[in-house]
């Protein structure tokens, strides 16, 4: 992959020194990661609004809390529909803002958009709640899992909407499906000729770097459509400026409202907001500390851990030695982490009903956990430990990783170093380009 895409001139010749910096020395080589530089204050040219205020006593306040106490202004004159499911509420009384916008007169409340799993949240993976009406408003909800382009903007068409807001807290990992969902609508606002306007949240998992591989563009798909890395480091609002800014081939009126009291080594327990499960399998902020990591086994014939209380913190399978690779896990010395065996039986999903034998991935210093390298170190020692381990037929974790390289060197029984070496180059370009479209320190 070219380390400078979509970048023109002076910018691509600074992306090219950078990543200059993380050539390996050789093959099979470890090749330690570059520091990442320190993002510049200053907004990206052509972003509307104004610089936060002081963030209010308690925590952060979020994009829609700051909207809400502008009275609405940056929505006056719009017929709004909203992207959001059930962690779109406000701060303080944790209301929903579809029920807070709905019962107030500045706001022209059109439609509600839900993405995969639905604007209530209660569709598994894969799955979303289809069109309805909300009992609660009135309001008609449209279903946007699946479409994209002219078939999405058909649906803004239908629901009436000048101005689409995006309100979805995400959980900072590439192949979850609410970033997409983002790029879509913009993609689909720039047809329709709508202006979209983004209230920012949170990244839970901090914001001071970006890890992993970055996809490649043959592998695009719903769990990533352009080139950015597996854990990005940043918010929807910073990505929705880089998609606009790299990504999309319309001009779109984007306007990003700014979150107060956020920085960018703050995980979710330091923000003081509540936590709203954004999915069924996301039910805590600890799990989307290790999602990025081991959420690539779903590309595998492992269980996830869906099914059970503790998804994506539990690995296993029928069959497979959980001492032997709790021990081999942990001989890798990884930063952060241990694992303890554990044996469980998953209620639905890979094994319902049968018990499996695998590891609990237990983060015991969230400033030193790396989720990239950790699901890497386990997918070598399960293959290592385990003569039943395969890919999923359809090779769904070149998806989920954004190229073969992963597999294939898992696969030659290269070790974790040798892995994480392979995307260097490529992250070292991707961590100069999201520098131009952070919007906090």
């Amino acid at each position: 992959m070219d380390p400078t895409f979509g970048l023109p001139g002076a910018a691509r010749r600074s992306v090219l020194a950078g990543a200059a910096a993380a050539v390996c020395s050789g093959a099979g080589t470890a090749c330690a990661s570059t520091p990442e530089p320190r993002p510049r204050d200053p907004r990206p040219t052509g972003t509307r609004g104004t610089a936060p205020p002081s963030p209010a006593a308690g925590g952060v306040r979020t994009g829609f809390d700051r909207l809400a106490a502008d009275g609405f202004r940056a929505l006056a004159g719009q017929r709004v529909g909203v992207v959001t499911n059930p962690t779109g509420v406000a701060s303080g009384d944790l209301r929903h803002i579809v029920d807070v916008m709905h019962a107030d007169d500045r706001v022209d409340l059109a439609a509600v958009l839900g993405p995969e799993h639905g604007f209530r949240g209660t569709a598994q993976a894969g799955g979303s709640e289809g069109r309805a009406d909300d009992p609660a408003t009135g309001l008609p909800v449209y279903d946007t899992y699946g479409k994209s382009g002219e078939a999405l903007a058909e649906v803004f068409t239908a629901a009436g909407a000048d101005t689409v807001v995006f309100d979805i807290q995400d959980v900072g990992t590439r192949f979850y499906t609410y970033v997409w969902t983002l790029y879509d609508s913009m993609a689909a606002a720039a047809l329709a000729g709508l202006r979209v306007v983004v209230l920012d949240r949170p990244n839970p998992v901090g914001g001071r770097a970006a890890r992993g591989p970055v996809l490649e563009r043959a592998f695009a798909s719903f769990v990533g459509r352009e080139p950015v890395a597996l854990a990005h480091g940043m918010t929807a609002g910073e990505l929705a400026l880089l998609f606009a800014g790299e990504f999309l081939r319309r001009p779109l009126d984007l306007e990003v409202v700014r979150m107060a009291g956020w920085r960018r080594g703050d995980l979710f327990d330091a923000t003081g907001l509540p936590w709203v499960p954004p999915s069924p399998n996301m039910p805590t902020p600890d799990t989307a500390l290790v999602y990025a990591g081991t959420g690539l086994f779903e590309g595998t014939n492992l269980s996830e851990g869906r099914g059970t209380t503790r998804p994506f913190e539990l690995l296993g399978a029928e069959g497979l030695d959980a001492r032997r690779w709790a021990e081999a896990a942990n001989a890798l010395e990884l930063p952060g982490v241990r694992f303890r065996e554990a044996y469980f039986a998953p209620v639905f999903s890979k094994f319902a009903g049968r018990t499996v034998g695998g590891v609990q991935v237990h983060v015991v210093d969230r400033e030193g956990f790396d989720p990239v390298r950790t699901g890497v170190g386990l997918l070598v020692t399960a293959r290592r430990v385990w003569d039943g381990f395969a890919w999923r037929a359809d090779r769904w974790i070149d998806r989920l990783t954004g190229s073969t390289a992963v597999r294939t060197l898992v696969d030659a029984g290269t070790d974790t170093d040798t892995v994480t070496a392979a995307w260097q180059r490529d992250l070292a370009a991707f961590r100069a380009l999201r520098l131009r479209y952070l919007l906090y320190r």
